[in-house]
């Protein structure tokens, strides 16, 4: 009899242990997936925005780094905020339930802002990188493109993979999407600076 029960319990023991894994992964994820496409579409764009109106080398490069110093903070400080309320939140919740098991459940908004910051700072990193040793203009956009085109498929595909999504909708989603943002802000800076 007790060797029929063991092995349901174990099997019980190990839905609870990946259920319980993947909730922790969840808090993480968002804030990690979010930081790195936000670092490099935002840098991306920026840089773009530039180089439709400044061909030397030296201003995008500025224009990137001041981008990835400023979006990471703003990456973190926001993430920190909204997780702290939604802390807050589910914390008052238990204390009205007077349930404080779950509380090593509630999401941390350290980890949160840190996994931002961090991530966001690799995704712009990306078409600074790619930017950065080519002296042609036209051959810097297009290194730039093609780098951040790399990259979204790799951090689409990565996202989708670990938030188990589907792979190929998810890519095409986040690529079409960076496409979009980079064309709009050349575009439209290369407008406004005609016009001016």
């Amino acid at each position: 009899m007790a060797n029929n029960i063991q092995p349901w319990h174990d099997e019980e023991g190990q839905k609870e242990e990946k259920s319980f894994d993947y909730a922790k992964r969840g808090q993480w994820l968002r804030a990690a997936v979010l930081g790195a496409n936000d670092g490099l579409l935002s840098t991306a764009s920026l840089m773009m925005g530039v180089g439709a109106v400044r061909k030397d080398v030296k201003t995008m490069m500025l224009t990137g780094v001041a981008g990835l110093v400023g979006g990471a903070c703003s990456m973190a400080i926001g993430e920190f905020i909204s997780v702290y309320s939604q802390y807050d939140i589910e914390l008052a919740q238990m204390k009205r339930e007077k349930n404080m098991d779950g509380k090593d459940k509630l999401p941390n908004p350290y980890y949160a802002a840190f996994a931002s910051a961090v991530t966001f700072a690799i995704g712009a990193g990306v078409p600074l990188l790619g930017a950065a040793f080519v002296s042609s203009y036209k051959a810097r956009l297009g290194a730039l493109v093609a780098v951040v085109t790399l990259a979204l498929i790799g951090f689409g595909t990565l996202g989708a993979y670990l938030g188990k999504a589907p792979i190929i909708k998810s890519t095409f989603r986040v690529l079409i999407g960076g496409w979009i943002a980079m064309a709009l802000t050349f575009g439209m800076t290369k407008l406004v600076d005609q016009i001016g």
